[in-house]
């Protein structure tokens, strides 16, 4: 079918369908959701099970080796990841890429279900969750106020949460750090002591006075009446009044042993924001919700709430939306700009305007038609749909560009009307332009086979810039020959100096370039020769351009971690932590907000002695600083400061759920695995000293501590049973007179709060104070503990990490200076120096890993990208041998790729490879023009030195404009201004710097090598 002379014969029908596409794609672009990545369904799970008192070498043992080994049988476990802690096991399981996650959880309960008897019968049945990259909050609030604390938390549950929860798409809104209400029984423990009275007693007394039982019913006449006898506190008096035992006749109540107070529970995290001591609300969306809509309804839910209540503050921590909303602002101005200067390069070169005004037409039309296919796909507009957008919208117009440049030659050269111009010269290159977007789209197919997170990311990329090609290829091929039979009746030549100047510009540049072709043709061994040699010199860029996962991305975010020694009081660390946030106020004046948050976070139970400041900066383009530069200066302020901490400080440098999708927010990991804790600490100290010696490493740390001062209290068993007590009985007074016992709730206005009894100051007494105490026996008489019981002062470990059940500790560190390629090999290199005893490892690991493991895929990909497109070509010219003139063009490139990423200080990342990968189909476009043009002046009857030249010349114009336009309109995109542009940037530039570099050569290269192919058939045949 003869798509031009079609459409040109039916230009209304054609009309009417370019409108509908249109129309369509527009609806579909504002009902499309908005997010920062595509939509990523992690292959993991985890299992959490629950052993109430056992130490972590006990729950290793009995539980986390034994669902190690239970799961390990599951079909398509990639890696199991396990953390033993007290009373908790926590295994993490990581499938192949490509598992179905509801299978693989459903295999996974069921291997458990029927295994479970090996495991111990106290046990809490394991819970199994799966990894859902929507549970992470879109944003973080923090609530400040000078209101009392636990008003202040009542006052958010009772009125401000619920607020947030009814939003439209808000799925679940978690309160993180909040004064929980607790009446608490404070004990005297000399009191207790001088009255003999046992904890065990105290305690028993506190719950029998605390009842609402029902006592039956009556029959009343025709009724039935319900008994009730409530006897449950109703105010604090009656609790201090409670009678808890009888001394010579002399009734002993609360309030004589105790102080009863109306307090909220012991704090293990203290939040600060903006200086003052406040909460967190964490908002998550659903599944499905577009992030920027929810989270601006939610801020404008916070500015009535402000308004609504004065006595509290609400600012965002963490806004997702927000730096969604400004990358995506920043990306679609960068297809803006990219498409303005394209259009410049038209008017320059055409210097009609109704030719520029046809070509034009199909940027929009092939990108709306795109948004079409992301609405229908079920994909959202993120960073990587908008930024094949970007990629694509200068190459939209090559194929425009080619069939318009050909019908104007035909028009002006060869004096055809325009009718007959406008379909002749579409269908004259309509195989070359076909061949040419074919060959750029078939790079991306191998896409579908990588696998990871790369392969995630890129193939939505892959998808949109593939589509809006193939539009941008119809449109050429239909509405441009169509507008060009009605528009190009005659010349319509811009008018100025300028257009005059750019006339004679583009002359004297195709004068230049057939006089360098005659040369070139006449010593084509100096060409061939000098390429290699240009070739050989770009390798000896590599080495020097480093290599890393992701580009950095400044994300307006700085973290400041400090550490002080395991078991160190809450209060101190505070104390501590506070010296920390007065340099952090002088030093970065820059600063928007910050939250700090000392103790635990729930994540890690060895964060008890730790804080974090996270601060909050304005947008990049709002200040001279970058994150790096900030950090590198608090980090130099910071160290050896603040007495007993150690400091580390972080820029994050890639997209925050990437980090929380790796599984963590380090640069550089050393795994160290074996099996002896001992061994395991020795070779994690020298690892650490040797990573730290390594240029471009800060921060560095070990996973494991050396443990938690704990005095371990053994227990007397036959004692303990020749008094008629149990076990239990020991440990639950002890547990009564440091942690706590629940006596029963205290309900008031529709709420209720526990009863917590315990010994006063307890923290603050000594081990014989509190083994003093006694118990009752079962023939009524009492017993201290301490004849009960032994002690051993010494350390416990916190926490055991494994991996592929082995044992495992981890020296964590960021790099600043150098890339983490560069670093990673310094460390390698130490590491392997380093002595281990058998069965002992140490690897380089976390995003390290995931790079390397990306790489490999890329390369797979790239390889088979130039293999599709030989065969691609090889199917268009139905011959073995032209393929390999256009494929010349490809090696030629690196040249200017290695350049480029050397000059701007690139490095080699995933986006860079991609754009060598998508390099790949686009550099052999202007080839794919000079070949076949040249291939059809041989077949009217030219020697092959005559029809490389006249291709040249004919294909120069062409050729140059769809390489400018495609450079300028990536070169907003590279230059990588503002939030999320930087993350696309380095793709762009290495796509830049290949077409830059391999144009000219080959504009040179592949006439001379059609030309000696050529001859050499040409000779045959003549004999």
């Amino acid at each position: 079918m003869n798509l031009p002379g079609f459409s040109a014969r039916r230009a209304v029908l054609t009309s009417m369908v370019t409108l509908i596409v249109v129309v369509i794609g527009s609806v579909a672009l504002m009902r499309t959701r908005i997010d920062l990545l595509p939509e990523i369904e992690l292959p993991t799970i985890s299992i959490q099970t629950e052993y109430e008192g056992a130490s972590p070498e006990v729950m290793e043992r009995l539980v986390t080796q034994i669902v190690e080994e239970i799961v390990a049988t599951v079909p398509g476990v990639k890696e199991i990841a396990s953390q033993s802690a007290e009373g908790v096991s926590n295994v993490q399981v990581t499938f192949v890429w490509g598992t179905d996650i509801d299978t693989a959880t459903l295999d996974v309960r069921g291997k458990l279900e029927d295994e479970l008897d090996e495991l111990p019968e106290e046990i809490v049945r394991p819970s199994i969750r799966k990894f859902d990259i929507t549970s992470f909050p879109v944003l973080l609030l923090g609530i400040s106020s000078k209101l009392d604390p636990v008003e202040l938390t009542q006052l958010i549950e009772d009125h401000i949460r619920h607020r947030f929860s009814r939003i439209p798409d808000v799925a679940q809104v978690d309160l993180w750090g909040g004064f929980d209400r607790e009446v608490r029984i404070e004990l005297d423990p000399d009191r207790i002591r001088a009255l003999g009275l046992p904890l065990d007693a105290v305690l028993r007394s506190i719950r029998d006075a605390n009842l609402d039982l029902p006592a039956g019913q009556l029959e009343h006449g025709r009724f039935e009446v319900l008994l009730r006898a409530p006897a449950e506190f109703t105010d604090l008096d009656q609790i201090r009044s409670t009678v808890v035992a009888v001394r010579d006749g002399a009734a002993i109540s609360i309030d004589q042993i105790a102080k009863v107070r109306d307090t909220y529970t012991k704090l293990t995290r203290i939040i600060r924001i903006n200086g003052e001591r406040g909460i967190r609300l964490a908002v998550r969306k659903q599944a499905n919700a577009n992030t920027v809509e929810v989270s601006r309804r939610v801020l404008e839910e916070v500015a009535l709430i402000n308004e609504a209540f004065p006595q509290i503050e609400i600012v965002p921590v963490i806004n997702q939306g927000n730096f969604i909303e400004r990358s995506i602002h920043n990306v679609a101005m960068s297809v803006l700009y990219g498409g303005g200067l394209a259009l410049l390069v038209l008017l320059l070169f055409l210097s009609e305007l109704r030719s520029a005004l046809i070509i034009s037409l199909s940027i929009p039309i092939s990108m709306v038609a795109t948004f079409a296919l992301i609405y229908f796909g079920g994909l959202t507009i993120n960073l990587m749909t908008l930024g094949g957008l970007a990629l694509g919208v200068g190459m939209m117009v090559d194929s425009s560009i080619v069939v318009i440049e050909n019908i104007i030659r035909r028009r002006d050269e060869l004096g055809e009307p325009p009718r007959s111009a406008a379909v002749e010269g579409a269908r004259e290159v309509g195989p070359a332009i076909v061949a040419s977007t074919v060959t750029t789209v078939v790079v991306f197919l191998p896409l579908a086979f990588v696998r990871g997170i790369s392969g995630i990311l890129f193939q939505e990329l892959a998808w949109v810039v593939g589509f809006s090609l193939a539009c941008s290829l119809l449109v050429s091929l239909s509405l441009v020959p169509m507008l060009a039979a009605r528009l190009l009746s005659s010349p319509d030549r811009a008018s100025g100096a300028f257009f005059a100047s750019a006339q004679h510009g583009v002359r004297r540049v195709t004068s230049a370039y057939l006089y360098l072709l005659e040369r070139v043709l006449a010593h084509p061994s100096v060409a061939l020769a000098l390429t290699v040699l240009l070739l050989v010199a770009s390798l000896f860029l590599y080495p020097l351009l480093g290599s890393e996962f992701l580009p950095p991305s400044d994300e307006g975010e700085v973290r400041v971690t400090g550490e002080m020694e395991i078991g160190t009081r809450l209060s101190i660390v505070d104390q501590q932590t506070r010296r920390m946030e007065a340099v952090i106020s002088e030093a970065v004046p820059e600063l928007l907000s910050s939250v700090v948050s000392v103790g635990a976070s729930g994540r890690r139970p060895d964060e008890v002695s730790r804080s974090e400041i996270s601060l909050s900066l304005p947008p990049t383009g709002e200040r001279e600083r970058s994150n790096i530069e900030i950090a590198a200066d608090l980090r130099a302020r910071l160290e050896d400061r603040i007495a007993g901490m150690k400091v580390r400080v972080r820029a994050p440098q890639g997209q925050f759920l990437l980090e929380r999708i790796l599984g963590g927010t380090e640069d550089l990991t050393v795994e160290i695995r074996g099996f002896r804790l001992e061994t395991l600490d020795a070779l994690a100290r020298e690892a650490a000293a040797a990573v730290a010696e390594v240029p471009g490493v800060a921060d560095v740390d070990t996973s494991r501590d050396p443990g938690v001062p704990q005095h371990e209290i053994r227990i007397d068993r036959a004692k303990v049973a020749d008094m008629g007590l149990s076990i239990r009985d020991v440990t639950e007074a002890l547990k009564t007179a440091v942690a706590g016992s629940q006596a029963g709730e205290y309900r008031t206005e529709g709420n209720s709060y526990r009863i917590l009894v315990k010994l006063e100051n307890a923290e603050l007494l000594s081990l014989d104070e509190i083994l003093s105490l006694s118990l009752t026996t079962s023939t009524g008489s009492q017993v201290l503990l301490r004849n009960l019981v032994s002690t051993d002062a010494g350390r416990g470990p916190l926490l055991i990490d494994r991996k592929d059940q082995q044992r495992i500790v981890m020296v964590r560190a960021n790099v600043a200076g150098r890339s983490m390629g560069e670093v990673a090999g310094d460390i390698q290199a130490r590491l392997a120096e380093i002595p281990r005893p058998a069965n002992y490892s140490l690897e380089v690991a976390g995003e390290y890993e995931e790079q390397q493991e990306a790489f490999r895929e890329l390369l797979i990909s790239f390889l088979l990208a130039i293999l599709l497109v030989y065969m691609v070509l090889a199917s268009q010219y139905e011959s073995l041998t032209n393929p390999l003139i256009v494929m010349f063009a490809v090696p030629v490139a690196a040249i200017g790729v290695l350049v480029t990423l050397y000059l701007t200080r690139t490095t080699v990342n995933v986006q860079s490879f991609i754009g060598s990968i998508m390099l790949g189909g686009v550099v052999v476009n202007n080839a794919i023009l000079l070949v076949d043009q040249a291939a059809g002046l041989s077949r009217e009857g030219l020697g092959a030195r005559e029809a490389a030249l006249e291709a040249g010349r004919r294909r120069l114009r062409p050729v140059l404009m769809t390489t400018l336009t495609t450079v300028l309109g990536l070169l907003p995109l590279a230059l990588g201004i503002g939030e999320g542009a930087d993350a696309q940037a380095p793709l762009a530039r290495a796509v830049i710097g290949g077409l830059i570099g391999a144009t000219p050569i080959t504009l040179l290269l592949v006439p001379v090598i059609y030309m000696l192919v050529h001859r050499g058939r040409e000779r045959r045949h003549a004999r």
